[in-house]
Order: C-alpha cells, then sequence, then structure tokens
C-alpha cells in the first residue's frame, strides 16, 4: 500500500508545474532565480539581502541610483580572494568618481568576513552567502576540482550593474587581476 501512495504522490510532483505556478517577490524571497545559469548584459541582477561583516542587513535595493560591482569569491583571506578585494579596495576611489559601489560577496560567516576587512583595511560591504543562496541566483555556485576531487563552490565572478539593477557587463570565471580592468573597461565603453 506504501508503494502506491507513494507512486502516486511521485506522479502528482512529475505533474506539477515548476515554479512558475509560484511567482515570487524581491521581499519574500532571499534571492530571486535567475531564468538561465548564467546572466548575461540586459539580464535584470537579482535581488538580495544579505549580512554584512558587521552583521547589517545590506541589500542591492541600498544602491538603487548608482552602479554597483559585485565580485562573488570563494573564501576571505585567501590568497586569490585577497588579491582581488585588494584590488579593488584600491581602485574603489576611482569606481565611486564614476558612481560605482563595491560589494564582495562569499560563503564566509559575517565574522569572518570582518577579520578579512579588518586584516586588509577593505572599507566596503563584505556580505555573507553562507547557503550560497545569492551565489545560485547569479549562476556562481558550481563545480569546481582541486587535486582530482569535485566538489561544489563559488566561480570567481564579478558584475556591473546599472542605476535601475540591470546588468551591464558579466565574467564568469574572472582572473582575481581583471574583475578592476574588466569593471573600468565596461565604464569606458
Amino acid at each position: 500500500m506504501a508503494t502506491k501512495t507513494t507512486k502516486t504522490v511521485a506522479k502528482k510532483t512529475a505533474g506539477a508545474p515548476k515554479a512558475a505556478a509560484k511567482p515570487k517577490s524581491a521581499k519574500s524571497a532571499k534571492a530571486a532565480k535567475p531564468k538561465v545559469g548564467k546572466l548575461a548584459a540586459g539580464d535584470k541582477a537579482p535581488a538580495f539581502t544579505l549580512l554584512d561583516q558587521a552583521g547589517a542587513k545590506h541589500a542591492l535595493a541600498d544602491h538603487k541610483g548608482r552602479k554597483v560591482l559585485i565580485y562573488f569569491y570563494p573564501k576571505a583571506d585567501t590568497p586569490g580572494c585577497t588579491t582581488q578585494s585588494c584590488e579593488v579596495r584600491d581602485a574603489r576611489g576611482g569606481l565611486a568618481k564614476r558612481g560605482v559601489d563595491v560589494i564582495g560577496i562569499s560563503p564566509d560567516k559575517p565574522a569572518a568576513q570582518q577579520k578579512f576587512d579588518v586584516k586588509y583595511g577593505l572599507g566596503f560591504p563584505l556580505l555573507a552567502d553562507e547557503d550560497h543562496a545569492v551565489a545560485e541566483a547569479f549562476g556562481v555556485w558550481g563545480e569546481k576540482s582541486m587535486y582530482g576531487r569535485k566538489y561544489m563552490g563559488i566561480v570567481r565572478s564579478a558584475f556591473l550593474i546599472d542605476e535601475r539593477g540591470t546588468i551591464i557587463d558579466a565574467w564568469y570565471g574572472v582572473s582575481p587581476k581583471d574583475t578592476v580592468p574588466g569593471a573600468q573597461a565596461a565604464l569606458a565603453g
């Protein structure tokens, strides 16, 4: 009897319409899911609210009316992530003059983000995406491999978003040293 019940439930689930039947609003969801795996220029950036290194809520909507450079990094205070974050820190003044705010996002806890910020004097929001929901919405949570071992994690990526929340440019698998030059080139052209 249990088998029939299981099959019936499976059939109902299989035939049920997918996420389109339940629209998600930006207020009810931590992060809106993208239409496709990777986002591209012209796509609307997924809305999100995450805790920053001080434990305060920080939303993409807080930057309405300004451009935003969002970069995703795998782990705070590791060599590549430190290079990328320090390069963004060093370019932050020039980006601000062009109306661009900066946000870094990783799966680290706010306390780890705080230590990273203090150690390198970064001075901009570092957001904790501990359940990687925002990374998934931006299409940057994916399979990686190290020493023959496969695992899921952040694919280092960056996004330049305009004042209305539309993606100007997206860089998946970006090198730590190419985040700032990519953003500068997109702003220039």
